[in-house]
């Protein structure tokens, strides 16, 4: 990459209870979406998502709508209703049939498994750019 790039470094918050899950939607995005690279964190539990986030940290959050416990899609909106500008939030779905059930979550975009990189990559970028209206997107 030459010195005169316009690339940003956007933060990611990944959650997940299920390791394989954190490590495909890493290996589906890879370091970077367009012009933008990607600095990962990752947290397992429900209380180590809380803690984390704090207005301005993370560019974006995303959320395993099939995390068990806490699933992303309660957390998606419990985190709207109580973070102060929270960051965009982006909610993996188990299937494609449970988008409409994201509307509730409040969150931003949603994405069903099995993940297609073009499709996380495509919202992902979208989310961090602020191209993606308000409201769910179901991709």
């Amino acid at each position: 990459m030459s010195a005169d790039s316009t690339t940003t470094t956007r933060s990611v918050l990944l959650y997940s209870d299920d390791a394989p899950v954190r490590a495909q939607v890493r290996q589906a995005l890879g370091s970077h979406v367009g012009d933008i690279d990607l600095e990962w964190h990752e947290v397992a539990t429900y209380d180590a998502l809380v803690e984390r986030v704090i207005p301005g940290r993370f560019d974006l959050l995303i959320l395993d709508g099939e995390a068990r416990k806490a699933g992303g899609m309660g957390v998606a909106r419990e985190l709207k209703n109580q973070v102060y500008n929270c960051p965009p939030i982006l909610v993996l779905t188990g299937r494609a049939q449970d988008a409409w059930l994201a509307s509730w979550s409040l969150a931003d975009a949603v994405v069903p498994r099995p993940l297609d990189a073009l499709t996380l990559s495509d919202t992902v970028e979208g989310l961090l750019e602020g191209s993606l209206q308000q409201g769910v997107n179901v991709q």
